[in-house]
């Protein structure tokens, strides 16, 4: 799922009535998504938009993280066949941010203690553009 474009792989559509990719991964976060599902086994992401870690993406192990109608799936990666990447924005975020193209990265840095990367010395976070949608 998901097509491999410059800025690196594109999470398939998952949003009614669109055709577009809303967020994709850099060839970095792929490769550090990679070795968290080695410890962690499946995985998600949670983008709240809360203060402090809130405005970073959060990877959790593919169902710690319950969401709700208050979340949107932004859409999926397949880094593994058959085992969906989910990533989610809470609704309240995704109102302020519904023209924006989300891309993961990583950085060195200490994350939050809640996402699976933080013993890792990295950190998620997101790079964003505006989309003409």
């Amino acid at each position: 799922m998901g097509a491999l474009s410059d800025s690196g792989l594109d999470a398939a559509v998952t949003m009614p009535g669109e055709s577009f990719s809303r967020v994709s991964l850099t060839p970095e976060a792929q490769e550090l998504l990679q070795q968290l599902r080695e410890t962690h086994g499946p995985l998600m992401f949670h983008q709240s938009g809360g203060c402090c870690d809130g405005s970073s993406p959060m990877c959790f192990p593919a169902g710690d993280f319950i969401t709700s109608e208050a979340d949107v799936l932004l859409g999926t990666f397949e880094l593994v066949p058959g085992e969906p990447l989910e990533f989610w924005m809470s609704l309240e975020q995704f109102e302020y941010w519904k023209h924006t193209h989300l891309t993961v990265d990583v950085v060195a840095g200490r994350g939050s203690g809640f996402s699976v990367e933080a013993p890792e010395g990295k950190r998620f976070l997101i790079r964003s553009r505006l989309m003409d949608v």
